[in-house]
This record gives C-alpha cells, sequence and structure tokens, in this order.
C-alpha cells in the first residue's frame, strides 16, 4: 500500500509539467466474423 508520505509528495507535485497524452487502444477485441475467418 502507498506510504503516506508518497501520498503527500504526489498531492504537492506539479500537476502543470505533466504532458497531454492520447492513449491507443493496442489489444481490441476480434469480431465474429474475424474469428469465423480465422478458424477456416
Amino acid at each position: 500500500m502507498f506510504e503516506k508520505s508518497d501520498v503527500a509528495e504526489i498531492e504537492k507535485s506539479d500537476k502543470s509539467k505533466l504532458k497531454k497524452t492520447e492513449t491507443q487502444e493496442k489489444n481490441t477485441v476480434p469480431s465474429k466474423e474475424r474469428k469465423r475467418a480465422e478458424c477456416r
């Protein structure tokens, strides 16, 4: 679990220095059609 000192460090950190990132889904669930095509 977190130590109280760790939480305090996170709370007082400068959030303006963080970069904005955009996530992309890499492991998508295959569609039914794709599953059928792979099974043949």
